[in-house]
């Protein structure tokens, strides 16, 4: 069985996980959805001086306090920025890495800057910390699914979204990396970033699911980690 290390995305929690985080868990799978600082039941740690490296560090306490070995380390949209600037410091514990159609930046630039330009239009920052979205945004528009993530989503700092992304190595510190598109609908925020991800020459693989794929296609992406989980079983990365 896999271990599996599911990071969200912004204005997110790990409670956005809960869906296929079941579904590994009953496939016999360990998981854990840690949630970074300031968001989420973390919430009441918001301050305008959380920034990148805080979430950096939060990824890193978690691999590190959980224990993990061989595990699969997933960042869905803007968790994929901590994510990879975890990697030099948990590279050994990890098999695979997963952006789930994630931020991708460039050393020494920012996620803003890795973000295409009209997907910032009606997110213009107005202090230290970004209101949430709708959830249409996310392309969750079931109602139900729509009115709990309105209850749960909350401000994201503006910081670590302006703070340079720290890289002293290749971005995938030589861990395999999988890039996954969402495709239905496409999420222009991220195009940039899945260019990227190619010009890395990373796995490059489409799932048929909506930017929040993890609550509306928890099933199909649920399958897809199972999936790279199995492959990885059969195809380690030398140490």
């Amino acid at each position: 069985m896999a271990v599996f290390v599911l990071v969200h995305g912004a204005y997110h929690g790990g409670w956005c996980w809960r869906r296929v985080s079941d579904r590994l868990r009953a496939q016999g799978h360990t998981v854990h959805t840690p949630t970074l600082t300031g968001l989420g039941e973390r919430a009441h740690l918001l301050t305008p001086a959380v920034g990148l490296q805080t979430m950096i560090d939060d990824v890193v306490g978690t691999c590190e306090a959980e224990e993990v070995t061989d595990a699969i380390l997933v960042g869905h949209s803007f968790g994929a920025l901590p994510v990879l600037g975890a990697l030099p410091r948990v590279s050994q514990r990890l098999t695979h890495v997963v952006v789930l159609d994630g931020i991708v930046a460039r050393p020494g630039t920012s996620g803003f800057a890795a973000l295409n330009p009209d997907a910032l239009e009606e997110r213009t920052p107005t202090g230290p910390f970004l209101p949430p979205p709708p959830p249409s945004m996310f392309g969750v528009t079931t109602p139900d699914d729509a009115a709990w993530l309105t209850r749960r989503l909350t401000p994201h700092p503006l910081q670590p979204y302006l703070d340079p992304f720290p890289a002293p190595g290749p971005l995938g510190a030589g861990v395999p990396v999988t890039y996954l598109r969402c495709t239905a609908p496409l999420f222009p925020g991220v195009d940039g970033s899945a260019r990227l991800a190619e010009t890395e020459g990373w796995t490059m693989r489409e799932l048929a699911a909506t930017h929040d794929a993890m609550i509306t296609h928890p099933g199909e992406l649920t399958s897809e980690l199972t999936g790279i989980a199995a492959r990885r079983r059969t195809s380690r990365w030398p140490r």
